[in-house]
């Protein structure tokens, strides 16, 4: 049986390789809902509405993507949208410790809550919003970091 699953992050911005967990879920759910958290305390480099536009825009050739803010907890977004399957990346060991936390925090509050763990693909694996808002700051070329579609919106921050 086949269902629906939450994806969820900031996405500040979307990489290559949320792009890559994001069409590997596709393959065991029928529906991934791309969270996009308001995620205030992490001071994000672009508003949530741009955000959301950004992710949008990057999975506009997908099927069966659904993109939506949220700004409460995952559990009780869950539940609102009727799954309790959250598909998280997990890039290195040092991701490992923090995702464990959240998943049994996140069970704690819902005990049907299934946190599914997926590992991007290697050639995305060193990739996160972080590098590549450090790499951009600094004048690097992140056109191989971010799917084609978001570099317009990336410009319009260097004005």
């Amino acid at each position: 049986m086949r269902t629906n699953c939450i994806y969820p992050g900031t996405f500040d911005p979307i990489t290559n390789g949320h792009l890559d967990v994001i069409k590997r879920a596709l393959r065991i759910f029928d529906n991934v809902i791309v969270a996009v958290a308001k995620s205030d305390n992490k001071k994000p480099f672009f508003e949530l509405d741009k955000r959301v536009e950004m992710v949008k825009e990057a999975t506009k050739s997908l099927e069966n993507i659904e993109v939506m803010a949220f700004e409460n907890l995952l559990v009780d977004f869950a539940k609102f949208q009727d799954t309790c399957f959250v598909i998280r990346g997990l890039r290195a060991v040092s991701d490992f410790e923090y995702e464990l936390q959240l998943g049994y925090a996140n069970r704690s509050l819902w005990d049907k809550f299934e946190t599914i763990y997926l590992m991007p693909t290697i050639k995305y694996s060193f990739i996160s919003s972080s590098i590549v808002r450090s790499i951009f700051e600094h004048g690097g070329d992140i056109s191989h970091l971010v799917p084609k579609e978001i570099l317009p919106f990336l410009e319009d921050k260097k004005c």
